[in-house]
């Protein structure tokens, strides 16, 4: 049998959990890779690979069109920003930099390359750039292309490799390259090998010039007819391709370039990042040090096409009061901060509306109260930084606490260092992968900003293991041009509201393909698609074609389209309800109701991780000086163990704690639960309640997290706050989820005793979602899956799930208010994968059944007349019955922009590969009662709760049985 190669043999033995440590850090101390082809708990991606191409990476129509094309138009307009006036002889620092040291014996711009600048008007600035890009994950979840810089292989790598056998691009499309090249560039009309020789164009290999050997660059064998060796002869060339440099070229190749006789392709200027003896002296300490010159060049960017990380120079005196000597030009000395709980809308650009900004020191390192205010914390572990002289002094997200601390110490100290934020490439398997694709453009004469040569060649992508001594796997970027896919962002993009209309061709292409190149059902359909409420799919289907430029593409689109759907009338699921029986009742509604007032307006306080902040204004303001999460996960634990023995099944189902210690690479001593974990008086704990099934081997999840935030109107003193970090009394975020979880556990555990379960029911009860704890119940749980090291301690034993593998997980965060501008409308949110598609249509189909029920229901003696629930402040008074209400819930994909899966323990769950969805209402980011006074229960809305709850349950229970088990496996 033959070895796996390309990324088959990136993905070879990955993705089983074992016992090995899985690390897994708040996203707000370091924001991690994004996995990609398969996550490490999850299954195979449907679109990056195809299996039939093992070198091949898929480029989809989407990134083409949205992220590449118009980011590799910004970074071109940024990096000739400086690099036409360094060719021009004008002006310029960021290239040169401080006293000219970057170019200060660099071999691509020696003193007589130096001396011309300006005076050779011949000159078109080609660039064949190789940038490093690589897919990065920001904190709406978002996983965007990400400039790194200049390709740290070296200035000819990228261009060569574009032409290497796995490439599929053969010798005649790069002569088509070149003759586009030289037509838009020059004017000239060169459509062969032949005549591109005619031509007078040639190639010289570079050789053993570059500065680093690791750099050589190897030429197809098409180059051979068109090459050159150093002797020449160069009288007849006018084109000479290469990418020595300059100081190393033939002196005859010198001397007609100079007197504007020989065109240079790639402008020679262009290589010089490669020569810099600064980067190249701090390349010996971090190895990816040669992207950094370029991305100097670069300006913060987080708006559409390419993100662009900030970089820049700091300077801090320390005690001795030293001062700088850099010109403004190289300092940022500031940085914008961005979090998940941002009140921007997901598709915004936060640094078109956030606008403090705090010393790029401070940013990194400080971990006072003032400086993390209620979402910030340090950011050294996504950074890297160097002193003046081009020493590491930071690798962030190699290194641990204690290199953090003495980073820390050193800036502190005093000194100017520069530095860049960096967010880690995406990984496939154990490898870290760039793309090192050449940026081709040039200067017309006259102009002052770049041209940018469409379909230029696409370089490779390397694969990079974590281990030392591993190969470099290389791939070969597919940009796919699918025809409905690419359609959707070519043709609607035409016209105004393009595209809104094309997400909704990519939302519907998507869940089709995630769910097995079935049809969709066309209700499901519906709920994928951004509506006018009443429009229907049909007419969206008929309206396609007039919302394209040609007609006759706007058929084929609507074709495409209508191709993935059910016909329609076709039947429903026909699977029968599980737990309506149970739940569409009064009963259920007010149980519920007095499970959430209970849990919110009852003897519980204090119920952030964090609790009890020790800065005077918090200790003075406090209920009493105690956490209260032990006692609220106590009295959890007792409320299910009762519903066990009530069930009689005790010895059979089991609730327990999932215990851990809050560890982090920084020191948190003001928040009290940090510091009681670290001093050992402490723990943080999941509390686990299984319900077996008959395949003990599998189970699906129904979880919330029982901590509350603390309240910004309570802390913002430029509001009217004290400064006192509070916790919420939390009855929709989280409550209304937590007594979901209350009310569930006997009608699973009445499934069970009936034999119905096929598979284990868990309920988990995750802790620290809310800042600064930030998700760590849902990361310790999907540590404890990946390291087979779920197990609940007990006094008679402990309960060992270890071999249980999690199919499917619905996570509820807030789901009992209702919007008065978008009534009873909540949000299906699945994270990236076909389980989490599975476990979305589940969820869509128990909305439906819930939907059909609400009929009935209304139309019996206790319901018929009723309107909607009232609302009530008072938690000993329970709303009066209302009608059932319709429930419409909207499945939002995970890069949706109306998503909010991203701020929530969800975002965990789905970049592991745990098959999650979200349960939530239609969050409102500014709506009054989110993380402030007014979270209690007169922002409930019994109905509406109590409805979402009963369908979270039945989506549970479809999950478990046999019919919808199979759908999650």
């Amino acid at each position: 049998m033959s070895e796996p190669m390309g990324w088959k043999a990136l993905l070879a033995g990955y993705g089983e959990p074992d016992a090995r440590p899985f690390p897994l850090p708040a996203y707000s101390e370091f924001m991690p890779a994004p996995r990609l082809g398969r996550k490490p708990y999850g299954e195979p991606d449907v679109d990056l690979f195809a299996e039939d191409d093992p070198l091949g990476w898929r480029v989809s129509e989407a990134e083409q069109a949205w992220e590449l094309a118009p980011g590799l138009e910004h970074i071109a307009r940024e990096v000739y920003a400086s690099l036409l006036p360094l060719g021009q002889g004008r002006e310029e620092h960021l290239i040169r930099g401080h006293g000219g040291r970057n170019l200060a014996g660099n071999p691509y711009w020696p003193p007589e390359l130096a001396a011309a600048a300006g005076r050779l008007p011949h000159e078109r600035f080609v660039s064949l750039l190789p940038l490093a890009l690589s897919r990065t994950q920001d904190d709406k979840g978002r996983v965007r292309w990400t400039l790194f810089g200049s390709s740290e292989h070296g200035p000819g790598r990228a261009f060569w490799r574009s032409f290497a056998a796995g490439s599929e691009t053969g010798p005649a499309d790069a002569v088509a390259f070149l003759a586009r090249l030289l037509r838009a560039a020059y004017g000239e009309d060169a459509r062969t090998s032949e005549r591109l020789a005619a031509l007078g164009f040639r190639i010289l290999p570079s050789g053993p010039h570059h500065p680093q050997p690791a750099w050589a660059e190897e030429l197809p064998a098409w180059t051979a007819p068109l090459s050159l060796g150093d002797g020449g002869p160069f009288d007849d060339v006018r084109y000479l391709l290469t990418f020595r440099p300059f100081a190393s070229l033939p002196e005859d190749a010198r001397r007609r370039y100079l007197a504007g006789d020989l065109h240079l392709l790639p402008f020679p200027g262009s290589l010089v990042f490669w020569g810099m003896p600064t980067f190249l002296r701090l390349a010996e300490e971090l190895p990816v040090a040669m992207q950094l010159p370029l991305l100097r060049l670069t300006r913060r960017h987080q708006g559409p096409g390419i993100r662009i990380p900030q970089s820049g120079w700091l300077h801090e005196p320390g005690p001795e009061k030293l001062e700088r000597e850099l010109h403004d030009a190289y300092m940022r000395e500031t940085f914008t901060r961005t979090h998940r709980w941002d009140r921007v809308l997901r598709h915004e650009n936060e640094l078109d509306v956030l606008t403090h900004a705090d010393k790029v020191a401070r940013v990194l390192f400080a971990t006072d109260l003032d400086a993390m205010g209620l979402y910030d914390k340090p950011m050294a572990r996504n950074a890297q930084l160097w002193t003046s002289d081009f020493r590491r002094v930071l690798d962030g997200p190699q290194a641990n606490a204690e290199e953090i601390a003495a980073a820390r110490d050193r800036v502190i100290a005093g000194g100017t260092f520069g530095y860049r934020f960096v967010y880690p490439a995406m990984r496939v398997g154990a490898h870290e992968v760039t793309w090192h694709r050449p940026l081709v453009a040039f200067v017309p004469p006259g102009a002052d900003t770049p041209t940018l040569l469409d379909e230029g060649p696409l370089g490779y992508l390397a694969a990079s293991p974590d281990a030392a001594g591993g190969d470099t796997i290389e791939l070969f970027p597919r940009v796919l041009q699918r025809p409905l896919q690419l359609a959707a962002v070519t043709e609607l993009r035409r016209r105004g509201g393009g595209a809104h209309e094309a997400e909704n061709v990519l939302a519907l292409a998507a869940a089709w393909r995630g769910l097995g190149e079935r049809p969709l059902p066309r209700s499901f359909a519906r709920r994928l698609l951004k509506l006018a409420k009443d429009e229907t799919v049909e007419a969206w289907l008929d309206a396609l074609p007039g919302r394209t430029a040609d007609p006759e593409a706007g058929r084929r689109l609507r074709e495409g389209a209508e191709a993935l759907l059910q016909p329609a009338g076709a039947p429903g699921d026909g699977h029968a309800v599980l737990t309506y029986g149970a739940t569409a009742t009064r009963r259920f509604e007010e149980a519920y109701w007095r499970d959430i007032a209970t849990l919110a307006h009852g003897e519980y306080l204090t119920k952030d991780n964090a609790d009890c902040v020790r800065d005077a204004v918090t200790q003075a303001h406090l209920p009493h000086h105690r956490r209260d999460l032990e006692p609220l996960g106590d009295y959890l634990i007792e409320r299910h163990r009762r519903s066990i023995a009530a069930a009689g099944m005790t010895g059979k189902a089991f609730c327990g704690e999932l215990p851990f210690a809050w560890r982090t690479d920084f020191p948190f001593d003001e928040f009290g639960g940090w510091l009681a974990n670290r001093e050992g008086k402490a723990h943080e704990r999941d509390i686990v309640v299984a319900i077996p099934g008959r395949d003990r081997r599998h189970a699906v999840v129904l979880a919330d997290h029982y901590d509350t935030a603390y309240m910004e109107d309570v802390y913002d003193t430029s509001k009217g706050g004290s400064g006192a970090r509070l916790a919420a009394h939390g009855a929709d975020d989280n409550h209304s989820a937590t007594a979901t979880l209350l009310q569930a556990a006997p009608i699973y555990l009445d499934l069970a005793k009936q034999g119905r379960l096929e598979r284990d029911v868990w309920l988990v009860h995750l802790t620290g979602e809310e800042f600064p704890a930030d998700c760590m119940g849902a990361r310790a749980l999907c540590r404890a899956l990946m390291e087979r090291a779920v197990v609940l301690p007990g006094a008679d034993g402990d309960v060992d799930l270890s071999a249980t593998r999690v199919v499917g997980l619905v996570v509820m965060d807030m789901i009992a208010h209702n919007r008065a501008d978008h009534p009873y409308v909540f949000q299906i949110a699945p994270g990236d994968g076909p389980g989490a598609l599975r476990v979305a249509l589940a969820a869509h189909l128990a909305n439906e059944a819930w939907n059909a029920l609400a009929a009935t229901l209304n139309a019996t003696p206790e319901r018929r007349g009723r309107g909607p629930s009232t609302r009530s402040a008072d938690p000993a008074f329970v709303p009066p019955v209302a009608a059932v209400p319709r429930m419409r819930g909207e499945v939002r994909l995970h890069f949706e922009p109306r998503s909010s899966l991203y701020n929530t323990d969800g975002q965990v769950f789905s970049d592991v590969g745990v098959p999650a969805a979200l349960f939530m209402e239609d969050y409102d980011i500014d709506r009054q009662g989110y993380h402030d006074t007014h979270d209690t229960m007169e922002n409930i809305d019994l109905d509406y709760g109590a409805a979402l709850a009963a369908i979270a349950i039945e989506t549970i229970a479809r999950l478990a049985t046999a019919e919808g088990g199979r759908k999650a496996e």
